[in-house]
């Protein structure tokens, strides 16, 4: 008998919202985990949370504990944070610096890449090379950290050779955090996911966003052999100034970059539209009009890289129907709080956004919940891009399943 998410995928109606046990059900939530998060790259945290050696951050994915840290050799690296002696979590700080990574409960003691050092009174024939900490596959991306809990990571040299050369222009390598917001919706990943990619929402519910971001669905969404007169313009002046801009969409739909114009006048992510960040600013962009490099990677991260500081976004999904949503504003490590950028001005906007978007997936996660829910036909006018994240997820999901369903037999 087929469960039931190959069921509801069989039976799928392109072009449709998906049925509500996507959003609800608890067989499904651990599919996507299985095949979604434990097989895909996730991004983690900015490069520049770990500047110092034994700088570590720790991150939780379903069932798995991870913590990324700097070694001695300035390599970062990623381990399951699970001491090899009997289990217990060894960093049990969100972040931290440590010369030693020491489990606290044996005091076992592991050097910053990974290798075990030390462990009391064990058998003579105890072998410490054989019990270092688990690896996890560890990538950097100008300036961004991804890991895979995949035991066969999926290829990640396509996307980082794409994407550095539209990052690069914003230096990621001199930012630090200078504000971290962290939340939990009420709502499942994909609905957060949804939310995100349309704009069709933004007139009635994002007042402070819509003072820069343009409400114009081709902003959201450019589809084949289709790119508006004003919009191929903004790419070819900020080509001309060096900034690669052009829209590039994998043939999976995994990823995106382009570098869309804002509203006429506006320069950055602000209320009144002028720079958040009015002195040392980000990068080496300076073309003020150049609008915002959207990035974003299916399913973990989306981001804005704008002329004076950038935001990542983390997507991690706790339960069927919570998800945790970290942003992140990144300004030059040089920036002074209070001469160059004023915390409230620089993040004013998204926090608002990020509340008012919370509110609203809640309110779609209510609605779905309701047994008298049935799925509606997206908009190919706004919701082109929503359609491209839901088939991204089935077509990627889809064939997993099946894999699994054959190796189970």
């Amino acid at each position: 008998m087929p469960s039931l998410i190959n069921h509801l995928l069989s039976h799928r109606k392109s072009g449709f919202a998906l049925d509500r046990a996507f959003y609800t059900d608890p067989e499904i939530y651990a599919q996507d985990l299985e095949h979604v998060f434990y097989k895909e790259w996730l991004f983690v945290v900015p490069v520049c949370e770990l500047s110092d050696t034994g700088s570590y951050r720790t991150y939780k994915i379903g069932d798995y504990q991870i913590v990324v840290v700097r070694g001695a050799d300035n390599e970062i690296r990623a381990f399951h944070n699970t001491c090899r002696h009997r289990g217990s979590i060894i960093c049990k700080a969100e972040k931290g610096n440590a010369p030693k990574l020491v489990c606290p409960y044996h005091q076992w003691t592991y050097d910053l890449d990974g290798s075990l050092l030390w462990a009391r009174d064990m058998e003579p024939d105890f072998v410490p090379q054989d019990h270092g900490l688990k690896s996890v596959h560890c990538r950097q991306l100008s300036g961004l950290i991804y890991i895979c809990l995949a035991d066969e990571a999926p290829d990640f040299e396509t996307f980082s050779e794409i994407a550095a050369p539209y990052l690069a222009p914003h230096d990621l390598s001199n930012a630090k955090v200078a504000y971290e917001s962290r939340i939990v919706e009420q709502g499942n990943w994909k609905l957060v996911w949804e939310n995100n990619r349309e704009c069709y929402h933004c007139s009635a519910n994002h007042p402070s966003l819509i003072r820069t971001f343009p409400e114009d669905p081709r902003v959201s969404f450019i589809g084949e052999n289709s790119v508006p007169g004003f919009i191929a313009e903004h790419f070819a002046s900020c080509e001309a100034a060096g900034l690669p801009s052009s829209y590039v969409v994998p043939a999976n739909g995994q990823f995106r970059l382009s570098r869309m114009p804002l509203v006429e006048g506006a320069k950055s992510f602000t209320m009144d539209g002028s720079f958040g960040v009015h002195g040392k600013r980000l990068g080496n962009i300076q073309k003020e009009d150049a609008g915002v490099l959207n990035k974003f990677h299916y399913p973990s991260n989306w981001a804005y890289f704008l002329p004076d500081h950038c935001m990542t976004f983390r997507v991690t999904p706790i339960s069927p129907t919570e998800t945790e949503l970290v942003t992140c504003w990144l300004v030059d490590k040089d920036a002074v709080e209070g001469d160059d950028y004023d915390i409230e001005h620089l993040t004013e906007v998204w926090l608002a956004t990020n509340s008012e978007d919370r509110r609203v997936v809640e309110d779609n996660q209510l609605g779905v919940n309701s047994l008298a829910y049935t799925p509606g036909p997206y908009s190919s006018i706004h919701e082109a891009s929503v359609r491209g994240f839901v088939d991204w997820y089935c077509e990627t999901i889809s064939p997993r399943l099946s894999s699994s369903k054959t190796q189970a037999e």
